[in-house]
């Protein structure tokens, strides 16, 4: 039977994700919780993955119910993890002084927005199934499932269906599906960056990553998938939208998952 298995938001965005039971859907069809605070340099540009590699050496924790950021960076010798109260401004100010003091950008500032930093205007929650995560993870000699998982970056992962089962829903035939009582539609196929190619923990590039990917993707690719959808094979991950009607209502982890005709 297929299900919602995992809900994971980014609290802030390019670093580490938190595990959820549940997460509501935001006004604009984004999770709540999802990428909520951003770094910014003096230019107004995020820090994120795609600018540097230091994010990974940057360890997050946070705490949903009271707001609370714990940092520490790997390998550095630093003087421990540190606790930021980010619903506080004096917390922000803090946390923003010492992300400056990570990463090589100047002066950084940390802002809050309730809609979310999410690189996807008019789009809602990225989707994935488990079995697409163990398909991509044998591709590789030395990557785990959790290891994909965590270079994929989605928000709702599903069980109890095929390998890339999230890619019967783009193109203009496409089927909606139901996350509970939920309606989602598929938007796109996500493109994918630098930062997949990258150890989660270490930043190090797999060498020759994209090439295989791209290769084992094209040999790979389902049948019943509108290939006219996809604008080339360096995609993984269905970018969906939750019907208007149905934002502000609840996804949780357990919800059965259906397809719709």
């Amino acid at each position: 039977m297929a299900r919602l298995e995992r809900i994971r938001t980014y609290p802030v965005k390019s670093l580490d994700g938190v595990d959820r039971e549940e997460a509501t859907i935001r006004e604009n069809g984004t999770l709540a919780g999802d990428r909520a605070f951003a770094i910014f340099d003096a230019d107004g540009d995020a820090v994120t993955g795609t600018r540097t590699d230091r994010v990974h050496d940057v360890r997050t924790e946070y705490d949903p119910g009271t707001g609370t950021l714990t940092v520490d960076v790997t390998g550095t010798g630093a003087d421990g993890p540190q606790q930021f109260d980010l619903e506080s401004d004096g917390g922000r100010e803090r946390a923003a002084a010492w992300f400056s003091e990570v990463f090589d950008f100047g002066d950084l500032t940390l802002v809050r927005d309730e809609g979310g930093y999410v690189d996807r205007d008019g789009m809602g929650p990225s989707v994935i199934s488990t079995a697409t995560l163990e398909t991509v993870a044998d591709w590789f000699d030395d990557l785990t499932v959790d290891g994909v998982r965590r270079r994929m970056r989605a928000n709702l992962e599903v069980s109890g269906v095929e390998p890339f089962w999230e890619d019967r829903f783009v193109g203009p035939d496409a089927p909606a599906f139901a996350v509970g009582d939920v309606r989602l539609e598929g938007v796109t196929p996500c493109a994918r960056c630098v930062v997949p190619e990258r150890d989660p923990d270490t930043g190090e590039a797999l060498p020759e990553f994209r090439e295989r990917f791209v290769e084992k993707r094209r040999e790979t690719f389902p049948e019943w998938a509108d290939e006219a959808a996809f604008d080339h094979y360096y995609t993984l991950m269905l970018i969906a939208d939750v019907v208007e009607g149905d934002r502000g209502q609840t996804v949780a982890v357990g919800d059965p998952v259906e397809t719709l005709d």
